[in-house]
């Protein structure tokens, strides 16, 4: 397959900053405790900007014919980083894209390191939208959470930065802990949207496998939720943040209309991004005039040499041999179908397969498929309206083997 000329698209761009002042136990991604001194702010810039530029002189056509529509910097704790460094960045993808002029940037915080200052000089830097990592609004979830701040501090955050000169904000919590009741997740929900928030992420606590608490349940010494505690409590909460204008958009996210985050969105309708960082994860498209394809690639998860990759990085098409890739997946269509099912489902209007039949040049309603959707259909699990399906609200805990019967 060979990069080609295409219609215009969407496409995100995603930054990663792999530093944090600790490490979370439940956290799976990249990153690393730092102090704020120590970070290579500009240095860790300077990698990030010539990564962007080699990999977008190495996709010149493709990237051209694409518009982004969100940049994105996560973490670890890219509230850390230098706004200066930050607007650096988002300058050279303005001088180097055709950028929408809706375009959403986004940065992930803590509360241990924002306040209104730091939010105003983020705004100038560019950014348009906060994402706080609040989690929780009990001490002792805190605690076992291996959060550094407290209840007030956390509401003190978004506070300030709802005050800020940034123009969106959104926090996260985490429910279904150990003994934490139905009530009690309900009411942090409650409390964090009685705050003037237009955007609320509730995530289950999932253990993954290489976190603290992945190791700590695998030898049995980890205290965990009920299922059914969990369940009950995911509904409720759904049901209190409807009760107050939000619209449960996708499974874990609630905004009030016009504020949902775009930049996910565009992970869930099977979007391309452009990743750049360290441990970074990018998407593009391959196509040829017959089949739909794509690379799935991953840099260097190591900070220092990452950027000693990307300052040494040759002009390629993403690959395991562009300098910085570590990993490089082929996905073929049917890959990339199985995507857009597995992720389209999670939204509230679920996935258009007429439309992915047409982007991705193959065939969705197969007669294996109708008759998989047929049955889910019956058994209430699904809703098909013309060439859409999606997932009805109260079949949403089982949206993974949902999905997994229409591979």
């Amino acid at each position: 397959m060979c990069y080609g000329t295409f219609v215009s698209r969407s496409i995100s761009v995603y930054v990663h900053f792999p530093w944090c002042l600790a490490k979370c136990p439940y956290c799976d991604f990249v990153s690393y405790a730092a102090p704020r001194e120590s970070i290579p702010h500009q240095a860790y810039s300077d990698a990030v900007v010539r990564e962007f530029e080699c990999r977008v002189a190495g996709i010149q056509n493709q990237w051209d014919d694409r518009i982004v529509t969100s940049i994105f910097f996560g973490g670890g704790t890219p509230s850390l980083w230098d706004a200066s460094a930050i607007e650096r960045v988002i300058a050279r993808v303005r001088n180097l894209s055709n950028v929408s002029p809706s375009v959403e940037i986004t940065v992930e915080c803590n509360p241990t390191s924002l306040d209104i200052t730091r939010a105003n000089a983020l705004a100038d830097a560019g950014v348009n939208r906060l994402s706080i990592g609040t989690q929780s609004l009990d001490r002792d979830q805190l605690k076992f959470l291996g959060r550094l701040h407290t209840p007030d501090g956390a509401t003190t955050a978004v506070r300030e930065a709802m005050q800020s000169r940034v123009a969106r904000v959104s926090t996260d919590m985490i429910f279904a802990l150990a003994e934490q009741s139905s009530d009690n997740a309900c009411a942090q929900a409650e409390a964090l949207a009685d705050l003037g928030l237009r955007h609320l992420s509730c995530y289950q606590l999932t253990i993954e496998p290489g976190t603290q608490f992945g190791e700590l349940a695998k030898r049995g010494r980890l205290p965990l939720a009920d299922e059914a505690v969990a369940a009950n409590t995911f509904v409720a909460i759904g049901n209190a943040l409807e009760a107050r204008g939000f619209v449960h958009y996708e499974i874990s996210n609630y905004a009030m209309p016009g504020d949902e985050a775009r930049h996910n969105i565009a992970y869930w309708r099977g979007d391309e991004y452009l990743g750049l960082g360290c441990g970074a994860f990018g998407f593009v498209r391959r196509d040829t005039e017959r089949e739909s394809g794509g690379i799935r690639y991953r840099n260097d998860i190591n900070p220092a040499s990452y950027m000693t990759r990307a300052n040494a990085m040759i002009v390629a098409p993403p690959s395991a041999d562009d300098g910085v890739s570590t990993t490089a997946e082929t996905l073929d269509t049917a890959a990339l179908l199985r995507e857009r099912i597995m992720l389209g489902l999670r939204m509230c209007d679920g996935v258009d397969l007429d439309k992915v039949a047409s982007d991705l040049k193959c065939e969705v309603w197969t007669s294996e498929r109708k008759k998989s959707v047929l049955e889910l259909v019956r058994r209430e699990r699904l809703v098909i309206d013309g060439g859409r399906i999606r997932i009805p609200k109260t079949a949403w805990l089982w949206t993974d083997d949902t999905s997994a019967r229409l591979f």
